[in-house]
């Protein structure tokens, strides 16, 4: 029997996807009989006290970064290197007081560089080792990962939600296009879903699931997108605005059911209950649409090139459909998404410690 672990669980605060791949992780854990704590800011927080409001919450903010109106965010990206590199040392300070204060045994940090601890088990979860940077900028990449290399190889595990096998890996090369660090660990990929919950209930049934996530002001204005194409088509829509910091509400707009938020039993309701979801490729939505099969339009958010990257190489596996943001087409998509399929994958999530 495993002794239980006092275990501080610190997803990065740059939308919502880095908070909800550690929902399984908590549940994990939690069922193994270890007491858990969650640190972190902002909507990342938020959104874990709301699925997890008994655990002990404490405020850890990190480097936050925010994006342009405009597609190119290549210089955006460049100026916040030397702040991401100043925080990252500046949060593995505070964390050693941390660990102190809390008793804590274990750290599990979703992408935040610096937080790890020679003193105890550290564990570094990321599906990006190999970050993408703007085509302007594309000659750093290599040195970009050189960096992320050095960091990452601090912790005892890099915990890789993604399969091991190059030609089943939903990650493609943002994880499989260099060597592997040396602490490598596959964990499978990670859902907050469970593929046994099926269709429970007709309450939310709809033709299209939109799931908006995401940096401002980025996240607003595909919301606006989307609403006007909308009002303009007889399809029935549910839209999930992505704000877990908002109070709760809902509202309608003719054949559209606004809703702010929902916790994730609910959302998988919704998605199961509708023929088509629309969301942004961000790698956490590609991990819950693959876990329950469901078809979607994927859209990258401008200017960020992991979400561009995922979003081509999944259309072109024709796991999903791929739409730019400024050429959108939701009828056009709903046609194009019945001849895709999405593989039969097993979520099996495994940990290292």
């Amino acid at each position: 029997m495993k002794t239980a672990k006092r275990i501080l669980i610190c997803p990065l605060n740059w939308g919502l996807g880095h908070a909800t791949r550690c929902i399984p992780i908590i549940h994990k854990l939690q069922q193994e009989g270890n007491i858990l704590l969650i640190a972190s800011s902002g909507c990342a927080g938020e959104l874990l006290q709301q699925e997890f409001p008994t655990l002990e919450y404490i405020h850890f903010p990190g480097f936050s970064i925010t994006y342009s109106k405009h597609h190119s965010q290549t210089l955006r990206i460049v100026l916040s290197f030397p702040k991401i590199i100043y925080y990252s040392f500046k949060e593995h300070f505070v964390l050693k007081k941390l660990i102190k204060i809390h008793d804590i045994n274990c750290v599990i940090s979703d992408n935040r560089f610096g937080l790890w601890n020679k003193d105890i088990t550290t564990a570094y979860i990321t599906h990006q080792l190999n970050i993408k940077l703007p085509k302007h900028v594309k000659i750093f990449e290599k040195l970009t990962w050189y960096i992320h290399r050095y960091f990452i190889e601090k912790y005892n595990y890099c915990i890789i939600p993604d399969n091991q096998q190059s030609t089943l890996s939903l990650a493609g090369d943002l994880v499989h296009q260099r060597k592997l660090p040396k602490n490598a660990f596959f964990c499978s990929p990670l859902s907050r879903f469970s593929k046994s919950i099926q269709n429970t209930s007709t309450k939310f049934q709809s033709n299209i699931l939109i799931i908006l996530s995401g940096i401002e002001p980025q996240r607003s204005i595909l919301e606006k997108l989307l609403l006007q194409q909308l009002t303009k088509i007889n399809q029935k829509a549910i839209l999930i605005q992505g704000l877990p910091n908002e109070t709760k509400y809902k509202k309608n707009i003719g054949n559209i059911t606004i809703i702010s938020y929902v916790l994730h039993q609910e959302l998988q309701e919704l998605i199961n209950n509708t023929d088509l979801v629309i969301c942004r490729s961000g790698y956490s939505s590609i991990m819950d649409l693959v876990a329950i099969n469901k078809q979607a339009i994927i859209i990258p958010t401008p200017g960020q090139p992991e979400q561009e990257y995922l979003a081509k190489y999944l259309h072109e596996k024709k796991f999903f459909i791929a739409q730019q943001q400024d050429n959108i087409d939701i009828l056009k998509g709903m046609e194009e998404s019945k001849s895709t399929k999405i593989p039969d994958m097993k979520f099996y999530l495994q940990l290292p410690f």
